[in-house]
């Protein structure tokens, strides 16, 4: 089965194709022409990725399914929450959104998070959402040079290594999108 999944993002495509048994081929945007920037306008993590997956369906008629992640920060109220990816402002940065996140963080004791994922699947003319939740803590400190975003800063309760110093076989096991990825899998089963 091929399944168009609604990114251009190699990092996130590397991560979702080990998670899906082979026989579910993971297709860029890339590979059906889709070049253009899907926009993102939602106020919620979930509305972002009905947009994108609705976008791929009505424009190019595939089944594909879309994602969208954030980090939710207990002192911040939930920031960055949606607007992780520009937390710090556009261009998107990652470098800047951690900077800006430690700098927010600086004075605050409590350093609870989650990441949370929402895939949002349309398939055969169904729409079905799946979430996928990992609680952690915030360092103060950026370690480790695998993953991207704020995986440098992010330790999973139960964890001594934040999500940068794991593997990406590691961290796709227990992360946020690991744990919306499986149940895709599961559905699709």
């Amino acid at each position: 089965m091929k399944l168009v999944f609604a990114s251009n993002n190699q990092n996130k495509i590397k991560e979702i194709q080990l998670l899906v048994p082979p026989s579910i081929e993971i297709v860029s945007l890339e590979a059906i022409g889709c070049f253009e920037d899907i926009p993102e306008t939602a106020d919620t993590i979930e509305g972002n990725a009905i947009l994108k997956a609705n976008y791929v369906t009505s424009k190019y008629g595939l089944n594909c399914f879309a994602d969208d992640s954030g980090l939710e920060v207990d002192a911040l109220n939930g920031e960055p929450g949606v607007f992780s990816a520009r937390y710090a402002g556009e261009p998107k940065n990652d470098e800047n959104n951690t900077a800006k996140l430690l700098l927010n963080l600086k004075d605050k004791n409590n350093k609870k998070a989650n990441f949370k994922t929402v895939i949002c699947l349309n398939f055969n003319g169904e729409q079905h959402l799946f979430t996928g939740i990992i609680n952690g803590y915030i360092t103060d400190d950026k370690k480790g040079s695998n993953g991207f975003g704020y995986d440098p800063v992010f330790i999973a309760d139960g964890y001594s290594k934040t999500f940068a110093e794991l593997t990406l076989e590691e961290k796709s096991i227990i992360s946020h999108r690991g744990k919306a990825v499986k149940q895709l899998v599961e559905f699709l089963k």
